[in-house]
């Protein structure tokens, strides 16, 4: 069974930006604060971990918030029902149905099943969204972690959330949704925006040398 969510912890990377950490699964969570509007990157494991994140987040701002999944894997999306009324973004190709739920069950066998939110809005290579006062841009870089990979770009503070694409704490996870031949085109996509900080879906920020690194560890085969 998960820990108990409350363990996460906040960095801020940048005036209004914020990633949330926590030790089940090495796990990082982003916040972005507009002046009108906040974007959530990714909702945690389960309907428990979602709720933690929403209050944390209730702590910093109480904005309207917008929710971006950065790929459909349990751990980034199952907290979606915390986040109620909230536009939800995603790639065209993101299914946030029953299928994670298999997944979830190798990790936490036996675990409640939360309930599922579906993506209200759709990205297919580049959208940006208005938070007031400041934009933000979605964009898919391509194959890699899966066919339906997201990054959120904030330009004015030079930091990306990265999702799944990059991992800091373990070798990037390659399953059997994954493209390996096609992530490091998918990372040089991603260093092609000028970000500094970039936030992993797992691990601490990182800057591009260590993007540059794993691409070229993935490149070569050897995670």
């Amino acid at each position: 069974m998960p820990t108990p969510a409350s363990a996460g912890r906040w960095l801020t990377l940048a005036d209004g930006v914020h990633a949330r950490r926590y030790t089940e699964l090495d796990q990082t969570l982003g916040l972005v604060v507009g002046s009108e509007r906040a974007l959530v990157v990714d909702t945690g494991r389960d309907e428990e971990h979602g709720a933690e994140f929403a209050a944390a987040i209730a702590d910093l701002t109480l904005l309207p918030t917008v929710v971006v999944i950065t790929h459909a894997h349990f751990d980034h999306c199952l907290g979606t029902v915390a986040f109620p009324g909230a536009d939800v973004w995603a790639h065209e190709r993101c299914q946030v149905d029953e299928h994670v739920f298999v997944e979830r069950a190798e990790y936490y066998p036996g675990a409640p099943e939360p309930p599922l939110v579906a993506p209200t809005h759709r990205v297919r290579d580049m959208v940006e969204l208005d938070l007031g006062g400041r934009t933000v841009r979605l964009v898919h870089p391509g194959r890699g972690h899966t066919d339906h990979d997201l990054a959120v770009y904030v330009p004015d503070a030079k930091v990306l959330f990265a999702g799944d694409l990059v991992e800091q704490g373990a070798d990037p996870s390659i399953g059997p949704d994954s493209f390996p031949q096609q992530w490091p085109s998918a990372l040089d996509e991603l260093l092609q925006l000028d970000a500094t900080i970039i936030v992993p879906g797992h691990g601490e920020p990182v800057d591009r040398a260590f993007v540059a690194w794993q691409r070229d560890r993935i490149s070569a085969g050897s995670t």
